[in-house]
């Protein structure tokens, strides 16, 4: 008990440590110039006109930096600006923001900056430059932040090899008016600067040879819905398989899922495809059939809800959770049988 009364006083004490770090003149004009942007941040968004929406990102980005500007800004979480991705890494070493501006229905754009943690508390940023439709080769290209394929980053993955951290990130793409993307890109430092790319996905360990990729692009039919996380039990981040439902390959605008799963497993500083993440088949002959307990007029047939109730188990233990006997073994409770039982 002491252990853990020791280990709650110093999260604590992290916690008011943290908070502590922007001082309360510095506090009071961020939620003053935060509640000033987010005005901004949701017309990104609700914007009507393109010429709205791109005025909005204008001030917005401006507004942005000066409020960054304020010392320690890296520890005030703009938690109200709904329309802007923010995420940390593990080890708190950076941020980073990304957010999107819809141009016209055929073209999105997304913005975004990476604020570094200083020691002084002083700001340092790298704006992340999209120039995705001016790039050949999407999932082959190393780029510095200046030549970032544009997403809106739902999720980050600290991974690590040899001496070097590397950060993950699945990311979100409307692309465009016929299909959307999700997108898979690894991020890390070289000399303090941020770098995108490199080859870092593997298909070494598939039955067909596929060269390696910088980054990995999901591309598919536009309200398809095909998912792309991180499983944190498998240590795997998993996606849907796709296919064309049209039989065209080369469109990618017509790829849906097709209920299998594919997924990358980190190995050796690489992420390493696998082909079949859930291989699990239903023998011939046990497939699950239905079992109705009502008949075809509705009515309700007893003798299947009486077959179909569970025993109630004999026993049946209070959960660990409660408190009020912490350290004592739970008791056991036993359920009171009904009169007509």
């Amino acid at each position: 008990m002491k252990t853990l009364s020791l280990f709650f006083l110093l999260c604590g004490f992290a916690v008011v440590t943290s908070a502590q770090r922007v001082q309360k003149s510095d506090l009071l004009l961020l939620q003053h110039k935060e509640d000033s942007m987010k005005v901004f941040a949701d017309r990104l968004i609700q914007g009507i006109t393109a010429t709205d929406r791109f005025n909005a990102d204008s001030i917005f980005t401006k507004m942005f930096v000066r409020a960054l500007k304020t010392s320690n800004s890296f520890f005030y979480p703009f938690d109200s600006l709904q329309t802007i991705s923010k995420l940390y890494p593990p080890d708190s070493t950076f941020r980073i923001f990304t957010w999107q501006l819809v141009v016209n229905e055929n073209m999105v754009r997304q913005h975004g900056a990476i604020q570094m943690r200083t020691a002084d508390g002083t700001l340092k940023l790298f704006p992340l430059i999209d120039k995705s439709d001016i790039t050949i080769n999407q999932a082959d290209t190393f780029a510095n932040n200046k030549g970032w394929i544009g997403a809106v980053y739902y999720k980050i993955i600290e991974t690590r090899s040899g001496n070097q951290n590397f950060y993950t990130l699945l990311g979100y793409d409307e692309n465009n008016i016929r299909s959307n993307r999700k997108i898979i890109e690894v991020l890390n430092f070289s000399n303090d600067e941020p770098t995108f790319g490199g080859r870092h996905f593997s298909f070494e360990e598939d039955s067909v040879f596929k060269s390696a990729m910088s980054r990995y692009i999901l591309e598919y039919k536009k309200n398809a819905g095909a998912r792309l996380t991180y499983d944190a039990d498998m240590d795997m981040i998993v996606f849907e398989h796709l296919e064309s439902e049209t039989n065209e390959p080369t469109k990618k605008w017509t790829y849906i899922p097709d209920g299998d799963y594919e997924g990358f497993k980190w190995k050796n500083g690489k992420w390493i495809h696998i082909s079949k993440v859930f291989t699990l088949v239903t023998p011939e002959g046990q497939e699950p059939i239905p079992n109705p307990v009502k008949d075809a007029e509705g009515n309700t047939l007893e003798d299947k809800l009486q077959n179909n109730v569970p025993e109630e188990p004999a026993v049946i233990e209070k959960p660990a959770a409660v408190k009020k006997n912490a350290g004592q073994a739970p008791k056991k409770f036993v359920p009171k049988k009904k009169k007509d039982e």
